[in-house]
C-alpha cells in the first residue's frame, strides 16, 4: 500500500527534480499524477530513470479529492489559487513557494532540523518548504547550535542561476556564448550581465536596503532553528548553473573549537564534511550537483570574537534546496502521520 501523489509544476526544473527524487528514493507511490499550467498540458515527463512517463494534466481542471499529498513547485501566484483548494479537499500540500513560509499556522520544515514541527500541519493542511539558501544553512548549523547555542550568524551566499529557474540558466548560457563570439550580452532575466560577473541582488529591495532573499534567510532561520538567533545575510547571484555556496560566520554562546565542530558535523544527519587543509580539500558547487548531502568545508576558528567559527557550505539547490527537501517532508509526513506505506 502506498500514497496517491500529485506533483504540481512537473515541467519546471524543481518539478522534474521532484519526480527524479521520488523515483530514486523509491517513495511508496501507489498512484502518481503530474499537473501544470495549461501551456504544458499534454506534455510527457519522465519518472526518473524508471522508464515510466506521465502525461501532464491541467492543474485548473484537476480534482484533488482522494489524493494524499501534492508537492507544489508552481510559484506563489498559482499556489495562492490552488493550495487552499487541494488542502480543503484533503490533499496535504507541500509547497516550495514563499507564500506560506511565515504563516504561523503552516509548519516550515527541514526534516534534519525540526521534524517535530510537522505535527502542526493539520491547521491548514499545508507544509512549507524553506528558501533554498536557508535549507542548506540550517542543516549545517543545527548540530552546532545544539552543541554550543548560536548567538549570531553572518552569511554571504553565492547562488547559482538555477535558483531563478530555466530562464536564469538560459541567460547564463546565452550570454556566455555571445561574449565568446563577440555579440552583445544584454540582461533580460537578471538586472545586470550574469556571465563572468556577480550580482549582489536577488529578489526585490526592501525599505531597509536589504533584499527579500536576504530577509527570507533571516526570518526562516529564526522560525526553523531558533527565534533568538541574530542573522544578517548578503545574497549574491553568481555565474554557476547549479549549486549554491555560502560563507558562514557563526558566533556561539559557549566555546566550540574547530576540531569539536568537525567531529560534530562528521556525524550530523544530512551533512557531509569534506575539510582537508590542502589544495582541493573542499567542495565546490560543481561537485555537489546531483547529490543529496549538504557539504561543509573550511571549518576554522574566528579569532575576532570570543567563540566563533567560519565555514563554507555547498549544496545542490534544486535538490536539498527544493525537491529533495520536499520529498523528505513527504516521507516524514508518511512516517509520522499518514502511515499508509507498508
Amino acid at each position: 500500500m502506498g500514497y496517491r501523489i500529485v506533483v504540481a509544476g512537473a515541467t519546471g526544473n524543481v518539478g522534474r527534480e521532484m519526480l527524479n527524487i521520488l523515483a530514486e528514493r523509491e517513495f511508496p507511490v501507489e498512484e502518481l499524477a503530474v499537473v501544470a499550467s495549461s501551456r504544458s498540458t499534454g506534455d510527457m515527463v519522465d519518472y526518473g530513470e524508471t522508464g515510466k512517463q506521465y502525461r501532464v494534466q491541467n492543474i485548473d481542471h484537476f480534482d484533488p479529492a482522494g489524493w494524499d499529498m501534492a508537492l507544489f513547485a508552481i510559484g506563489s501566484e498559482a499556489t495562492k489559487v490552488h493550495a487552499p483548494r487541494f488542502a480543503e479537499a484533503g490533499c496535504t500540500v507541500i509547497d516550495n513557494s514563499s507564500l506560506y513560509r511565515m504563516d504561523p499556522d503552516v509548519p516550515l520544515i527541514v526534516p534534519e532540523v525540526n521534524p517535530e514541527a510537522i505535527d502542526g500541519y493539520t491547521a491548514r493542511n499545508i507544509i512549507a518548504n524553506p528558501n533554498c539558501s536557508t535549507a542548506q544553512m540550517v542543516v549545517a548549523l543545527k548540530p552546532l547550535h545544539d552543541a554550543a547555542r548560536i548567538k549570531r550568524v553572518v552569511v554571504a551566499t553565492y547562488q547559482s542561476v538555477s535558483g531563478a529557474g530555466k530562464a536564469g540558466m538560459d541567460e547564463l548560457f546565452e550570454q556566455s556564448r555571445n561574449i565568446f563570439v563577440g555579440d552583445q550580452a544584454e540582461p533580460k532575466k537578471f538586472t545586470k550581465q550574469i556571465a563572468f560577473n556577480v550580482i549582489p541582488h536577488i529578489d526585490s529591495f526592501l525599505d531597509d536596503g536589504s533584499t527579500k532573499e536576504e530577509w527570507k534567510m533571516v526570518v526562516e532561520t529564526k522560525k526553523i532553528l531558533d527565534p533568538r538567533i541574530k542573522v544578517t545575510a548578503t545574497c549574491v547571484r553568481v555565474p554557476v548553473f547549479v549549486g549554491h555556496s555560502e560563507a558562514i560566520n557563526v558566533e556561539f554562546e559557549d566555546e566550540l573549537s574547530a576540531e569539536q565542530a568537525q567531529r560534530i558535523l562528521r556525524e550530523a544527519p544530512g551533512v557531509m564534511l569534506v575539510d582537508k587543509r590542502e589544495d582541493g580539500g573542499y567542495v565546490t558547487p560543481i561537485e555537489c550537483v546531483g547529490e543529496y548531502a549538504t557539504y561543509v568545508s573550511r571549518v576554522r576558528e574566528d579569532p575576532t570574537v570570543d567563540s566563533g567559527l567560519s565555514l563554507w557550505c555547498v549544496s545542490d539547490n534544486l535538490r536539498k534546496g527544493a525537491a529533495l527537501n520536499a520529498v523528505q517532508i513527504a516521507e516524514l509526513l508518511g512516517r509520522r502521520h499518514l502511515k499508509k506505506a507498508a
